[in-house]
């Protein structure tokens, strides 16, 4: 990223900072708007960011200065367009060149939806996704291998849509079949319709469980070559339930024709459940113990994520000469010295950009003579 552009988000009234391609780092005090820019970047990509929180939360209510929207970014055409509508934009390069990408709140939607741009002109989130990746580590997914199997489930499709943008569309696609199937169900709708939607169900959700699976391996065999080197451990990841090991016993064709028939099956008997990506659960083993991950300590639970995220960039890198923006909000400062140095090795190794964030400049000394550092109080940020 060269260039960033906030306007009317959260505590930033207006922004405007250029960059180099070394690593990034944010200090300040708690509240100062560290994660709030980093969550303006997040939003650059395609999804609802490193919070996912509701288009609502991002606007901010400060003075708005006016926006010049001759200078052609997306986010002064954004941000003129309403006056006082949240908007982020960047100048990012990517493998076709220089682009300037931008998001913000539509004012020529009633509801203020959200809109994506890629160089002044209104596009759509997978053609984003095709040009730059964003990810990112924040303290919140730090309990996601003691938490909930729906968050290790969006985890890993977040991970997933980076290489294959279309796998969103697909998850869409299977929530509202999924919704459309268990109100009929429980109306007792035609069973000809409800045929057809258990069919393409299966389809869908076979193919959403294939890219899952497909991506674990992938990080796998990446965790396991290259992060012993840089300290951290090695990891294996791999879906389970939902039917996911029939596709390693039958062709994806026979998978869904099973799906299929279980799904009749059970709504016969009056029971709403089926196979498919909504039974799934993501499983992490720590190799060098044979462990488990959420048998881990606390400390070894975040290193594993953090070589899960390591190893998804390098993917990325290696498969896409796409590698990602890369977003460490507040990790190294729950990292040990040797670990953070680790740390700060294993990203260096990296050709995406990398923003760290902390509380602590100190913590960062491992990246003084390479970094941009830069201070943030209050929603007003400067070069330190």
């Amino acid at each position: 990223m060269r260039r960033l552009m906030v306007s009317q988000f959260r505590n930033y009234s207006s922004l405007n900072l250029e960059f180099g391609h070394d690593p990034i780092i944010l200090t300040g005090p708690n509240g100062a708007g560290k994660t709030n820019l980093m969550e303006a970047v997040s939003l650059l990509a395609p999804g609802r960011g490193l919070r996912r929180a509701s288009r609502d939360d991002f606007q901010s209510f400060a003075p708005h200065p006016s926006s010049d929207p001759s200078s052609g970014s997306s986010a002064g055409m954004l941000a003129s367009a309403g006056h006082a509508l949240w908007a982020v934009s960047a100048s990012i390069d990517t493998p076709i060149g220089p682009v300037d990408v931008g998001t913000g709140r539509n004012a020529e939607k009633p509801d203020g939806a959200r809109i994506m741009m890629v160089n002044g002109a209104k596009s759509t989130a997978a053609s984003v996704a095709e040009l730059f990746a964003v990810s990112w580590l924040t303290p919140q997914m730090d309990g996601l291998f003691i938490g909930s199997p729906s968050a290790r489930r969006r985890f890993i499709d977040r991970l997933v849509i980076a290489f294959d943008p279309a796998h969103s569309g697909r998850l869409s696609r299977y929530e509202k079949l999924y919704r459309e199937r268990q109100k009929l169900v429980q109306e007792q709708g035609a069973p000809s319709w409800l045929s057809v939607l258990e069919t393409q169900l299966a389809e869908t959700g076979t193919a959403i469980m294939a890219a899952r699976a497909a991506l674990c391996r992938a990080i796998s065999e990446t965790a396991y070559q290259g992060d012993k080197a840089f300290g951290f451990p090695r990891l294996h990841m791999a879906m389970s339930g939902g039917g996911c090991s029939w596709l390693d016993e039958m062709p994806a064709l026979a998978v869904e024709e099973k799906i299929a028939a279980l799904a009749a099956d059970n709504r016969r008997q009056g029971d709403l459940s089926m196979p498919g990506p909504q039974a799934q659960d993501l499983n992490a083993l720590y190799l060098d113990k044979n462990q488990p991950a959420h048998l881990g300590s606390t400390g070894e639970q975040k290193a594993l994520m953090i070589a899960a995220i390591l190893a998804h960039a390098r993917l990325q890198a290696n498969r896409l000469d796409r590698p990602p923006l890369l977003l460490l909000d507040d990790v190294a400062a729950h990292l040990d010295e040797d670990r953070r140095y680790c740390l700060f090795a294993a990203t260096s190794e990296l050709k995406g950009q990398v923003w760290y964030s902390g509380t602590d400049r100190d913590a960062f000394r491992g990246l003084a003579q390479i970094g941009q550092f830069f201070a943030i109080e209050d929603g007003m940020i400067q070069a330190a």
